[in-house]
């Protein structure tokens, strides 16, 4: 069997292990905003939201954005080049400088969370920014412990160590939902005889604190195991040190596109008519695309980002082309699907998911509309997640960075243009930012294509074109299903209405596998073997 073949099968196998830990997670972190929708409903769940807005972006941005790309890819040229000593110093380095850094950013946003959750979210009552300020001030120290995550995860990743880092997330989302309850019965007198009222929101901020020191914690011992050793090291003037800076702030820039879509969303939505209920809104719906964007696109970018980092030591060779292009056409066979059948079963997905408690058939009619916005917007989004990081392995770091400043301000005049001129509500905001994605990858492959001299995109095009076939079939499955199964919704009770909808979801995913395989997809045949030897290792 050839080298890249061994690659090809090790990226697809490795792919399969990290969606199986990051499932845990995103399944968990959608019982905690089930749990926030139903316990609070859709207005007070909207200021939690945004109060954690901004420490998620800088997490998503920062942390397990810029940070981790810029460090995986100096931490993996480094262990080749120089082996993993020089690798465990520059990791202790870089542990020491996040520490210190990110503490006073915690710092500042507490002292400044009072101005800026008023700049974030303009458009709501005077209540509602005096709770989401206490809110942003509890939850804004997240950062600082999640930096450090980061890199812990990242040299984990480095090492092949895949299926801790990804399974940690579950952890955060656990501590959160035990650690949040909890909390909030202590803290909310109403919680405990049923009548449940905002203070238990605090509860549920302290919970993320929890769950972020529990997923640093959970990743130590895999990380003793491979060999690295705490210790502070202040020496940042070196030369890896400054490899990860030098890669990392236009890094941040290139990732910002998309985080800075999200809160320019936040900063409209408040100004739509459901106020509140429209950050909650707009929030669920990407919950539901985080899933198997976290589950398909970021795992197969974990697996496929240290690959290429190692490749690129050897320059732009076919054996890099190959595992970037199959990186996307994995991406493109796992997302394609999940994108569909969100679009075409937004509402009942939703109404099994969130409508309990608080939320209401009126709140998943306004979650759905958002919904099929980003999962238009899924594929592009899993793609980039693979592309983007590419660019730094080759050096070609200001690409994404140009690219992304284009992109904010296309969302900045889509976004403005349909609330304030056109008058439109939430949904439109969810297809500005599903607009711009699909603008972002555009562009990035074809820079990637330029730079790479190719992408393999005459197989790229052979497979789309059969993954089309399968997306055919199951799009018509999932059609048939709202004409039978799905047709008595309003009537069904809950367990029925689980049934019909599952029923549906497995006979379109196996119409769309089925296909896919007969028509030699080799994606398809891959995913499919990895599943019957775990079914036979069961067994």
């Amino acid at each position: 069997m050839s080298e890249e073949k061994k690659d090809n099968g090790s990226q697809a196998r490795s792919t399969s292990v990290v969606s199986i830990a990051i499932l845990c997670s995103r399944v968990l972190g959608l019982v905690r905003d089930q749990l926030l929708n139903g316990l609070f409903g859709s207005a007070f769940t909207g200021i939690f939201t945004a109060a954690f807005r901004t420490p998620n972006m800088l997490r998503d941005l920062f942390a397990e954005g810029a940070l981790s790309t810029a460090f995986v890819t100096t931490f993996s040229k480094k262990i080749k080049n120089e082996g993993d000593e020089a690798a465990w110093v520059l990791g202790r380095k870089m542990l020491s400088l996040a520490a210190c850094f990110m503490t006073l950013v915690a710092l500042a946003g507490v002292v400044l969370a009072p101005f800026l959750f008023r700049i974030l979210t303009p458009g709501l009552s005077e209540e509602a920014k005096v709770l989401g300020t206490w809110l942003a001030q509890i939850m804004y120290p997240f950062i600082a412990i999640v930096s450090i995550t980061a890199l812990v995860m990242g040299m984990l990743n480095s090492k092949k160590v895949f299926f801790i880092p990804a399974v940690a997330s579950a952890f955060f989302n656990l501590g959160c939902i035990v650690g949040g309850v909890v909390l909030a019965w202590l803290i909310d007198p109403g919680f405990r005889n049923g009548e449940i009222t905002e203070k238990g929101l605090t509860g549920f901020a302290f919970g993320t604190l929890i769950g972020g020191f529990l997923q640093l914690l959970v990743q130590l011992p895999s990380l003793h195991r491979v060999g690295f050793r705490f210790g502070l090291d202040f020496g940042w003037k070196d030369s890896g040190v400054r490899d990860v800076l030098r890669l990392m702030w236009p890094s941040m820039l290139a990732a910002s596109g998309t985080q800075i879509s999200v809160l320019l969303n936040s900063i409209f939505a408040s100004y739509t008519p459901g106020k509140e209920s429209s950050l909650a809104w707009l929030a669920n719906a990407q919950r539901l695309q985080q899933l198997p964007l976290g589950l398909f696109g970021v795992a197969v970018a974990t697996v496929t980002l240290p690959m290429l980092s190692r490749l690129a030591t050897e320059g732009m060779t076919p054996a890099f082309r190959g595992a970037l292009a199959k990186g996307l056409r994995l991406v493109l066979f796992l997302t394609l699907p999940c994108a569909v059948g969100l679009s075409l079963l937004a509402q009942p997905i939703i109404s099994v998911l969130f409508e309990h408690g608080k939320f209401t058939a009126n709140d998943v009619l306004n979650t759905a509309g958002p919904l099929q916005a980003y999962a238009f917007g899924l594929v592009f989004y899993s793609a980039i997640k693979v592309l983007q990081p590419a660019f730094y392995t080759i050096d070609k770091r200001f690409i994404p960075m140009l690219i992304s400043i284009g992109i904010i301000v296309l969302n900045l005049v889509l976004n403005y243009t349909s609330v304030f001129i056109l008058g439109w509500d939430h949904t439109s905001l969810a297809w500005a930012t599903a607009i711009g994605l699909a603008v972002n990858f555009g562009t990035l492959y074809f820079c990637m294509r330029r730079f790479a001299s190719g992408l393999e995109s005459r197989s790229l095009g052979q497979t789309l074109l059969k993954l089309m076939v399968g997306i055919a079939g199951m799009a018509a499955v999932c059609i048939g299903g709202q004409k039978t199964l799905l047709a008595s919704w309003a009537t069904q009770n809950f367990i029925m209405q689980i049934a019909s909808l599952g029923a549906t979801i497995a006979l379109a995913g196996g119409v769309y596998f089925l296909i896919t395989q007969k028509l030699r997809v080799e994606e398809a045949g891959e995913f499919l073997g990895i599943l019957s030897k775990r079914f036979r290792r069961k067994s």
